[in-house]
């Protein structure tokens, strides 16, 4: 059985993980593009027509809220992969030109999996569970690397990984001819 992996990558999934507070703050974002509006409008002198004013404050408050959205999930995603989520949200916010969100989604660690037998975390490519030895993934008999279900030999050592496999498995009935 291959290890129980959260690897949905549908968007409302990856949504779902960060907190309500970010969206509070999305729309505290909202709320000071438009107050920015409302002063310019009120200061007498606006640079420009009220008319263009208001798409500017949506486009800006989309721009806020965008910002504030994946500072919020780089927050929640760098605890699910085993990063330092303050450090991360820190880095996101204070590297000017969001070139700290653009690091972290470069450099952010393969999501960590978990055990079906034990629910033991795991870290990427682990072939046995450390805490229960459960066979996470078909691996080889002779030295012991990750091999494809199809395979029929390694293609590391050319061992017959096919024999191995039924010779393990009681429930396989021997075909007559074989």
């Amino acid at each position: 059985m291959p290890v129980k992996h959260e690897t949905s990558t549908r968007f409302i999934d990856e949504i779902r993980i960060m907190s309500p507070w970010v969206y509070v703050f999305i729309g505290l974002g909202y709320l000071v593009a438009f107050i920015a509006v409302v002063y310019a409008q009120f200061s007498g002198h606006p640079p420009f027509p009220l008319v263009q004013m208001i798409p500017l404050a949506f486009l800006g408050g989309t721009f806020i809220g965008l910002y504030i959205l994946l500072i919020g999930y780089i927050n929640r995603d760098a605890g699910r992969r085993g990063m330092s989520p303050l450090a991360w949200t820190l880095l996101a916010i204070l590297v000017p030109n969001a070139l700290g969100i653009v690091l972290y989604f470069v450099l952010r660690k393969p999501r960590i999996g978990t055990c079906p037998q034990c629910e033991n975390t795991l870290q990427p490519g682990f072939n046995f569970c450390p805490q229960c030895n459960y066979k996470l993934s078909p691996s080889c008999p002779q030295c012991q690397r990750v091999v494809n279900p199809s395979d029929v030999y390694c293609p590391y050592c050319g061992t017959s990984v096919r024999d191995q496999a039924e010779r393990q498995d009681p429930t396989k009935v021997p075909s007559p001819g074989v």
